[in-house]
């Protein structure tokens, strides 16, 4: 490691009460850590998932106090995958955003982030991807440990296609901060800084005296807190569909980030990859979903997902895309948000799944707004156009997370006679009625 990389790791800023305040924490560490993953290509390749090791390190400061706010830097050695002998890369076409697993004694997830810089690259050549980075709000004390997990390369010409990797084994720790009490607010706050509307990290200007609602969900305060994350719930459905009742379990996300008095929703399924049983054409799916507020305020907020981009073939996984709308409170006090009912149409059909079970994913303090959600018709008319505080979806609006053994989320596709429909629960296929009904 060079000095300079060093230095430029030394030091963190904070900003208290929107006034500039730099505070030196603990000399910083970088800590390499190697894993097995795999690498799932773009759909419109046609490329099967890529075996191989990802080398990282995690720069940290060592040290720091309760209160703090620092910079986390992934720096990755080695990509899982090459660039595919298909086409060479041009100058500044790459962007790598990721996740970093905070655990000890503070838990969630960090978004990381890094800009679209790079040499050209050659086909059957090495990924050379930029550093990526996220600040992360120091809200207990004892040892933070910082772990490298999934991470996504998104590539911006010919085309934007995304190359979305996942740990196959356990993963060791990166770094670790050991954290010691005071020098600012502690909270139970659940989770890392989470990320802006392209998946970068972007961390509350003034943290916020944030306590762990009791369902496990993340209580913010209006001390200047902007990132909400809540935290994932296992929520199971039962699903009317064109052929028949289904059910399936999903682990579903809700975050929130403040603008204003108003809120961005982003609904995130995790682990989501289905394989799709026939070719769906472009912009044919589009997921939405009624987020059930509970507490203080009452109602339902719309949130949805952009259509596919991009045609699917056959065989190639299926997800749901972050759902993004906007939260106008109705009440004062502690409101609290969890999956609702999720709507799929696709290609002229309709699937409706009703959760049997809603844990609460998020609980935020809230100042009722004209207009919000209590009373009047018990729903928020949000758009589509909420801040993303993506997790899984490295390149803002995209794809969610894929890992190739998940089976219980609600993205899988279905075949009717011909006609593709999303279901919940695993792959479908519904072939016409036969003499042995149907197989």
């Amino acid at each position: 490691m060079t000095q300079r990389r060093r230095a430029g790791a030394a030091s963190v800023a904070l900003l208290l009460g929107g006034a500039g305040i730099l505070l030196t924490a603990g000399p910083a560490q970088a800590a390499a850590v190697a894993y097995k993953t795999e690498c799932v290509p773009p759909p419109i390749s046609g490329l099967p998932p890529v075996q191989g090791t990802t080398q990282v390190e995690i720069t940290a400061p060592a040290t720091a106090k309760v209160g703090d706010e620092i910079e986390v830097v992934w720096k990755t050695t080695q990509a899982a995958s090459k660039n595919p002998d298909v086409l060479d890369l041009d100058k500044d076409t790459v962007k790598p955003t990721g996740t970093i697993k905070v655990g000890g004694g503070q838990s969630g997830d960090l978004k990381v982030e890094g800009e679209r810089t790079n040499p050209p690259i050659k086909k059957n050549s090495p990924m050379i991807l930029s550093d990526m980075k996220g600040k992360l709000k120091l809200t207990a004390a004892g040892d933070i440990t910082l772990t490298p997990d999934a991470y996504n390369i998104n590539v911006s010409k010919p085309i934007s296609t995304d190359t979305k990797c996942a740990p196959k084994e356990q993963v060791q720790a990166g770094a670790t901060i050991k954290v010691t009490a005071g020098g600012g607010s502690s909270g139970g706050t659940s989770g890392g800084t989470n990320g802006g509307t392209n998946g970068g990290a972007n961390g509350g200007t003034n943290g916020g005296n944030s306590t762990g609602g009791s369902n496990g969900g993340t209580t913010g305060g209006g001390d200047g807190q902007t990132d909400f994350p809540g935290k994932e719930v296992q929520t199971p459905y039962k699903c009317k569909t064109p052929i028949g009742d289904k059910e399936a379990t999903s682990p579903v996300q809700i975050n929130a980030k403040k603008a204003g008095g108003d809120y961005g929703l982003t609904v995130q399924f995790k682990k989501a990859v289905m394989d799709s049983p026939a070719d769906i054409p472009a912009d044919s799916v589009k997921p939405s979903m009624e987020v059930k507020l509970g507490g203080a305020d009452k109602g339902t907020v719309h949130v949805e997902g952009p259509t596919n981009k991009q045609p699917i073939k056959s065989g190639d996984p299926m997800t749901i895309p972050d759902l993004t709308g906007t939260y106008k409170p109705g009440a004062d006090g502690k409101s609290t948000l969890s999956p609702g009912v999720l709507t799929v149409k696709a290609l002229g059909t309709t699937t409706t799944c009703t959760p049997v079970k809603s844990e609460v994913s998020l609980e935020i303090d809230t100042a009722a707004q004209p207009g919000g959600a209590a009373g009047g018709s018990g729903s928020t008319g949000g758009t589509a156009g909420g801040s993303s505080a993506t997790g899984g979806s490295a390149s803002g609006g995209g794809l969610a997370d894929t890992g190739a053994e998940s089976n219980g989320t609600l993205q899988a596709l279905g075949l009717v006679a011909g006609t593709v429909i999303l279901l919940g629960g695993a792959v479908f296929t519904f072939l016409p009625r036969r003499r042995g009904g149907l197989r």
